[in-house]
């Protein structure tokens, strides 16, 4: 995942080069989109069927990779009525409303039906600031 949204570029600008105080969240979320969400978080997120963003959490970042995996799956309820097909995913701060920090394609888009639960198994999401 690189794609960082408008909100967070402008924060870390800010911050680092401006003296604005950025307030990291100290939770962050998963988001699952059926249309591009875009740096402006303009596409369309799940919504209904038992749908909730997911907390997730990081490996802290070390050395010069510039690289964080999760630590821990990340396991959303099971979908209680058809989500759609699911193509990009996001991190947000909120688990509801709030900002869009970072989104991506998944690398294969899954239609997520009545019954089904999206998993993203430990070390499979990761964040790259190259």
């Amino acid at each position: 995942m690189a794609e960082m949204s408008n909100y967070l570029e402008n924060a870390l600008l800010n911050g680092t080069l401006n003296g604005t105080t950025y307030t990291a969240p100290t939770t962050v979320y998963v988001s699952l989109w059926t249309s591009n969400p875009n740096d402006d978080g303009s596409g369309t997120e799940v919504s209904g069927g038992s749908y909730v963003r997911t907390a997730v959490s990081f490996d802290t970042a070390t050395g010069t990779t510039g690289l964080v995996a999760t630590d821990a799956d990340v396991t959303f309820p099971t979908a209680t009525a058809s989500w759609g097909t699911v193509g990009w995913i996001g991190i947000n701060d909120a688990a509801s409303g709030g900002n869009l920090l970072y989104h991506t394609a998944l690398d294969t888009a899954k239609t997520i039906d009545s019954g089904d639960i999206f998993k993203i198994t430990t070390g499979n999401l990761t964040v790259e600031l190259a």
